[in-house]
């Protein structure tokens, strides 16, 4: 698909995927198109950016339906047909309802659930996680040898935990290395896969 039906068909693609998250927010819908905007520089195909960015919205929209605790504490991460779900909730019931719910939507073809139940993080905690995966991202940004678009990153109680699809074992490796040299990082999950195995 050449740039200029893309941007014709963008913004058809937003609506159709607010109409699809049901009575979620707005945001869904824009978070969604902006993934589907990255699909020129990422390995995935457009039409795999797209399920997967329709996936999202769809399970974002149930969450959203579901309680405000779902929507809000626990994020949603699609690559692949592969959903990521990360964060905290504050009972252990709402962490199994979230993977049931996930599995609803469409296009889902496994579920990784890394939500934890809530301990008591302080704003301090949370901050520097945040600070970790920013950390991360600028480290692999600027490393010519990774192409950054291709991951995901989430930092939860210091747990990095990655996801996306490396275009070789060699530029897996990197990001780790530089995951690995992060101050406070306690442990690092990786789901990525190797493009072509």
């Amino acid at each position: 698909m050449g740039l200029n039906k893309f941007f014709y068909f963008a913004p058809l693609l937003v609506l159709a995927l607010g109409q699809a998250s049901s009575c979620s927010p707005a945001s869904v819908a824009i978070g969604a198109s902006a993934e589907v905007g990255s699909a020129a520089m990422e390995e995935r195909t457009f039409s795999t950016v797209v399920n997967d960015a329709t996936t999202k919205a769809q399970i974002k929209g149930n969450f959203f339906n579901f309680s405000t605790e779902l929507f809000v504490d626990v994020r949603v991460t699609v690559k692949e047909g592969q959903v990521f779900l990360t964060g905290s909730v504050t009972k252990p019931d709402s962490r199994i309802e979230a993977v049931k719910i996930a599995w609803r939507a469409n296009g889902v073809r496994e579920v990784v659930n890394e939500i934890q139940v809530m301990d008591n993080s302080t704003l301090a905690d949370v901050a520097r996680d945040r600070w970790i995966s920013s950390t991360l991202r600028v480290k692999i940004t600027f490393d010519r040898e990774i192409r950054a678009v291709n991951y995901s990153i989430d930092t939860v109680n210091k747990n990095i935990y990655l996801m996306g699809i490396a275009r070789n074992g060699s530029e897996l490796e990197r990001v780790l290395a530089y995951a690995r040299d992060i101050a406070y990082v306690r442990r690092i999950v990786s789901y990525v896969k190797v493009k072509n195995h």
